[in-house]
């Protein structure tokens, strides 16, 4: 199959691409040279309604269909995935100003991935049976919702997108999913690529636009029956103000303040390196990464030292560059909010230890949207800077004197998507990792990810959780039969 990116791009809906049905278009803008490359529908309620229409025609036979069926379909667009790789990265680069390097490295392995474990799962997805010694037995059905709605950021786009469609087609239902209009080409892409895999007409649709125009109509409709996000807290909080009174079912995945919790003890050459990793991977635009570095203060000075240094050595410019580690913010809106965040740090006190300012490259890049990464000490852990999500290229420090401090500050603010701790102490491990208030922990590593684990955050970073049963489970009704000997 032949991949290719029309300059207008189109809805995938009922198994065809078409128009916005208002015939308005968004322009979709490269962050790395801040030019127009291309257009994006405008999609609005009518869309939706055609969506659910062509969803509806396709979820009698889709439901029943049997799993081999299934995870033969969803494997082969796992296949098509690798195949398409090089084309699906450097789409992604363009769309989003990441590495190209990432892009092949996570981004594009991650989609297939998602695919690939999902089709496996739903052949080994069991019910329950319970017996009541010699009175009953009872037994769990689970059906699939019918159709679901699928929405997705702009930080992992394929990546993301992916790892909410795979669950929910896997399950049986039929799915109506919007990509990020910031972030779109992808999710385009991936319509011709279940369409080439034979995946049935009508039952993934995909449905470009803007979350009030778009998203706000996926949340609203009747007959879509719940609804999967990830995104940022306030939306979140608007999709749960419109669909809690419809009784939908909902899985957000919201934002992050993440901490990095540095004991003196910590294996120091491997703790430094993820840090950088965790700290600025994808300019800090991934949900997981550690914003906030809580450092034991015995290694406090020794740790400013030689972290400043090696922020100081990523390059950042031109994605495509391979040599290049830091590429562009997503958009200029995105841009603009990481400045003024950084403005603020300053009022509020803190010392800018590296970073801070935007960055021009030569070249094709001179006029995208890059920023240095920037460290910041001297906020307490109260401050605007500490408490709200940046989403980029910023970390502030912090020192700890003792364990109890080191959780107080871990816990302080509403979020709890992450955290990671770094000890080789095995006790203080355990003990941290069960007082911190994040749904996940890493130990001595960031980032590793299996996908049978469940995935997502307590207080204002979510509700519910994604991955392995987790997923299957949400895109699925669970139904009780009880029989009496």
């Amino acid at each position: 199959m032949e991949l290719t990116v029309p300059y207008h791009l189109e809805n995938f809906i009922g198994g065809n691409f078409i128009g916005p049905l208002s015939a308005q278009f968004i322009d979709n803008i490269n962050p790395a040279t801040a030019e127009v490359y291309g257009q994006v529908p405008d999609s609005n309620e009518k869309d939706i309604n055609a969506a659910v229409k062509a969803a509806k025609k396709a979820l009698p036979e889709w439901s029943v269909t049997p799993v081999e069926k299934r995870f033969t379909i969803l494997n082969k667009i796992a296949e098509l995935i690798d195949e398409n790789l090089d084309i699906l990265a450097l789409a992604e680069t363009i769309d989003n100003g990441k590495p190209l390097s990432l892009s092949k490295a996570m981004d594009i392995p991650r989609a297939s991935s998602n695919f690939r474990f999902f089709a496996t799962g739903i052949m080994h997805f069991a019910n329950e049976s319970h017996a009541m010694e010699d009175k009953a037995i009872n037994y769990t059905l689970r059906e699939p919702i019918g159709i679901v709605g699928c929405i997705s950021p702009w930080n992992l786009p394929l990546y993301l997108f992916t790892w909410k469609i795979a669950p929910a087609l896997a399950a049986g239902n039929c799915v109506i999913a919007k990509p990020s209009e910031v972030t779109p080409v992808t999710a385009f892409l991936l319509g011709k690529i279940c369409k080439e895999a034979g995946l049935p007409d009508g039952v993934l649709n995909i449905v470009h636009g803007t979350g009030p125009n778009c998203g706000e109509a996926i949340v609203k409709h009747p007959d879509i029956k719940a609804i999967s996000f990830t995104g940022s807290t306030r939306a979140g909080e608007r999709i749960a103000a419109v669909a809690a009174p419809m009784f939908k079912k909902l899985s957000l995945e919201l934002g992050g303040k993440n901490p990095n919790i540095i004991f003196a003890d910590c294996d120091w050459d491997k703790m430094m390196k993820q840090t950088i990793r965790s700290s600025f991977s994808n300019q800090g635009q991934i949900c997981l990464c550690g914003s906030r570095i809580l450092i034991e203060s015995l290694v406090y000075e020794k740790f400013k030292a030689e972290f400043v240094k090696k922020a100081k050595q990523l390059t950042v410019g031109d994605p495509f560059d391979e040599k290049i580690k830091q590429g562009a913010i997503v958009s200029k809106v995105h841009f603009d909010k990481i400045l003024h965040c950084i403005d603020t740090a300053i009022a509020e006190g803190g010392t800018i230890l590296c970073g801070g300012k935007s960055i021009r490259p030569e070249g094709r890049c001179a006029n995208g949207y890059f920023i240095e990464p920037t460290i910041i000490e001297g906020l307490g852990p109260n401050c605007t800077t500490n408490l709200e999500e940046i989403f980029g290229p910023v970390v502030t420090l912090q020192p700890f004197e003792t364990e109890e401090e080191a959780l107080r500050l871990a816990n302080a603010g509403t979020y709890g998507l992450a955290a990671t701790v770094w000890t080789q102490d095995i006790g203080k491990a355990h003990r941290v990792a069960a007082k911190v208030q994040s749904g996940i922990i890493w130990v001595n590593c960031w980032l590793i990810r299996d996908l049978r684990t469940p995935f997502g955050g307590m207080k204002n970073s979510g509700v519910g959780r994604e991955g392995g049963w987790e997923a299957l489970r949400f895109f699925t009704e669970a139904k009780n039969v009880c029989i009496q000997f």
